[in-house]
Parts: structure tokens; C-alpha cells; sequence
């Protein structure tokens, strides 16, 4: 039939472009709008190919083939379809497993069933070469497309340029239409110039000299009781030594038995937003039982909202950390039947109740922030979300109690 087919290596398409871009093959460098590209690689189709496109095929790796946020965003948008394969890390590096094979029988499937009159091809990898034969035996006429390399030379297989009947190259113009590299920052959030709070949790770690204060105190304190019979020593064991960002654990350790705690920097506790290991300084409020108490979201949201959530996380949503706590505070704040608890909620800064705080970073995970991550969200990712959810509330907290008239 007279209609052209786009099959996408999406490993090659974007890790190329990431190479292009940024220097290195890492699609972590690069951000994509998948709205532009697919749009990009259709056009491109049928102004090459002379053709109407039927479909474009988008194949790709994912952990445990789980759809992630972009493949649920792709997978509804109108003539294109998912294939996913497997995301295996050896060796403390991520691979695709199974891709290739899949566009290899789609190629030859669609080849053999004369679903279309032009098939272009989106990849670099020569196992696909078998499949490129078959095609042109059944007919098929088959373009390949490659990425611009970075350095000027071949990103692709010698055999399968050779066999393809018409090739492209998809140049830097092209790319940067849909794809841009991300700015260093030297951290993993976002610049901190306009978005001050996030420079707040981020910024200077606890002074040397209040660490070296509380484990003196630590030092002199009375000897404790006998930890007891399971313990199988005394009390007296030494404070850990301190780590480049203590966590609350380690100051709490820092105030020792028996001792006051030491002096702590107003800005060291911007680091913890969660309440678990919390060390109160004097003057932080403690976390009153209606702050506790607060609902999560998933028990202010009925059967259509969850549906309605769902549909936004999957098209507009992009997964930023800091747009994903926003995202997640906009709602739960839209849906708190007692608006009056965000303002005892506030008093709180920058700690978050501890329900709420779990509930927040598992829905940032539906974003593909634990992807590649060794199923941890990374630190910095964290800061951004907590940050993003903190200035949904100050915005609304600040817009509740501003005067009349401003």
C-alpha cells in the first residue's frame, strides 16, 4: 500500500542526540519534547517518502518493561505506537535487551503483509540488516535515517548504509528543534538564581565548628547506664565521625547522653524536609497533632479526580523534581476541606509531616526519577521536589493573607 512507516531505535535516535549535544551519550543530558519530535519525524516521513504516514513505531528500553512517563505520553498520541523492551544494568551500566529484535520482526511483519510502500528506519545498529534485506524483497523501499555524529564520522553500520535504498541525515538544525541540552549547574536541581528556595536547601552544609562542639559536649557528658545485656557493652561508645552533610541522625548522636544539644546554625536543618531523625532547634514548633493528622491525597481524591490526575501526569506533566512537587501540592491543597491547616502547615518549614512527606516522593517516582538510579531517588532530585511542594504552599499561604487590594 502506498503509506510510509517510521521505525524509531529511540536508544539510537536520542543517544546520538545526546552525543551531538552534550558531549556524551547520556539521554540524562538532554531534554526531549516528544511532542515536537514525533511531529518532526512525521513530516520528515512524508515529505521523503511522498508517502502518507501510516504509523510511527517507537521502540525502547525500560526496567522491567514498565512503561515510563515519556512512553506513556508517546503511547497516546494519535498514530504512534510503544514497543519496549528490556532495561538490564551489568556492570553499573544500562542496556537494552530485546529492542532490536522487536523492530527486526515488525520490519519484516509489516514488509511481508505489504502493510506499506516505504519503511524508514531510525537506528544505527547492524542486526537489523537481516530484516532490511527481507523488507526490499518484499518490495519495500527503505530509508535510513541517521543522527549527525558528533564528529563528523559514521554513527551507524557500514553494511546497513550500504543496503538501505535512500538515506538522511537528521542534522543539528533538525534535532534542536525537539532536543536541547541541559544546563550544568553543578547540582541536580534547578539553577538557583530564580528559584531561591531550592538554593536554601541546597546551600552550605553544617559548620565545622558546631560539629566539633557537640561532640565535645558529647565527650564530657556523664557516663550513661549499661545499654543492657543485649547491648553487650557500655555507653560509652565514641560519636561518629561527621560526614561532609550530617544527616539528622548525626546530629542527633552530636547532642549525647545526658548533654544539651549543641548550638545548631539557623540553615543546617534546610536540609530535612521529612520528620524522620528531626532534631528541634529552639524556637521550631513542634508538630501538633492537626498537622499530623492532615489527609493525604489519596484520601482527598475520588475515583474521577485519580483518573482525571492520571491523564495530566501523562500529557502536560513533564517530570521535572521541582515541577512534580508543585504539581503534587497544587492538588492537595485544591482538595483539603480545612484550607486553615495550611497556615499552621507553614509554621513547620521546611519540614513536611511525615504521611504526607512518603506519599509526595512516591509520586514523584512515577516520573521516572528512580529510573537509572539504583531505585533511589537522588539526593538533589529530593531537595527539588520538597521545594517545589514548599512553594505551592507559601504562594498560597502568602495570596490568602496579602491585603485587600494588592
Amino acid at each position: 500500500m502506498d503509506r510510509c512507516i517510521v521505525l524509531v531505535d529511540a536508544g539510537y535516535l536520542l543517544g546520538a542526540a545526546a552525543s551531538l549535544l552534550a558531549g556524551e551519550p547520556s539521554r540524562s543530558r538532554i531534554t526531549v519534547d516528544h511532542t515536537a519530535l514525533i511531529q518532526g519525524l512525521r513530516e520528515r516521513a512524508e515529505s521523503d517518502t511522498e508517502r502518507p504516514l501510516l504509523r510511527i513505531y517507537w521502540f525502547d528500553g525500560a526496567p522491567d518493561r514498565v512503561p515510563q512517563p515519556e512512553h506513556r505520553r508517546l503511547r497516546v498520541m494519535p498514530r504512534v505506537t510503544v514497543r519496549l523492551g528490556a532495561l538490564t544494568r551489568s556492570d553499573g551500566r544500562w542496556a537494552q535487551k530485546g529492542v532490536d529484535a522487536a523492530m527486526h520482526a515488525e520490519l519484516t511483519e509489516l514488509a511481508r503483509n505489504r502493510a506499506c510502500s516505504d519503511v524508514v528506519l531510525v537506528t544505527g545498529d547492524g542486526d537489523l540488516l537481516p530484516g532490511m534485506m527481507a523488507a526490499k524483497e518484499h518490495g519495500v523501499a527503505v530509508h535510513l535515517w541517521a543522527v549527525q555524529a558528533a564528529d563528523g564520522d559514521y554513527n551507524q553500520s557500514e553494511d546497513l548504509v550500504a543496503e538501505a535504498d535512500e538515506r538522511r541525515v537528521l542534522d543539528r538544525t533538525w534535532i534542536t528543534k525537539a532536543v536541547r541540552a541541559k544546563e550544568l549547574t553543578g547540582v541536580c536541581a534547578p539553577p538557583p538564581a530564580p528559584r531561591p528556595e531550592i538554593a536554601a536547601i541546597l546551600s552550605a552544609p553544617l559548620p565545622e565548628s558546631a560539629l566539633a562542639t557537640g561532640a565535645d559536649q558529647a565527650r564530657q557528658a556523664p557516663a550513661p547506664h549499661p545499654v543492657g545485656a543485649a547491648g553487650g557493652q557500655e555507653n560509652g561508645e565514641r560519636v561518629p565521625a561527621a560526614k561532609g552533610v550530617p544527616t539528622p541522625k548525626d546530629l542527633a548522636a552530636l547532642r549525647g547522653p545526658g548533654t544539651q544539644p549543641a548550638k545548631e546554625p539557623a540553615n543546617a536543618t534546610l536540609r530535612w524536609s521529612s520528620d524522620k531523625g528531626w532534631v528541634d532547634r529552639p524556637g521550631t514548633p513542634a508538630e501538633s497533632a492537626e498537622v499530623a493528622a492532615l489527609p493525604t491525597l489519596a484520601q482527598l481524591t475520588t475515583a474521577e479526580q485519580r483518573w482525571a490526575d492520571r491523564e495530566e501526569d501523562i500529557t502536560t506533566v513533564g517530570g521535572d523534581p521541582y515541577e512534580v512537587g508543585q504539581v503534587f501540592a497544587r492538588r492537595w491543597m485544591a482538595r483539603l476541606p480545612e484550607q486553615h491547616n495550611l497556615q499552621k502547615l507553614s509554621t513547620m518549614y521546611p519540614r513536611i509531616p511525615h504521611r504526607v512527606d512518603g506519599e509526595l516522593l512516591r509520586y514523584a517516582a512515577r516520573f521516572g526519577l528512580l529510573a537509572h538510579k539504583d531505585d533511589q531517588i537522588d539526593e538533589h532530585d529530593r531537595y527539588a521536589i520538597r521545594a517545589g511542594f514548599w512553594r505551592e504552599i507559601d504562594v498560597r499561604t502568602a495570596a490568602e493573607h496579602a491585603p485587600a487590594g494588592e
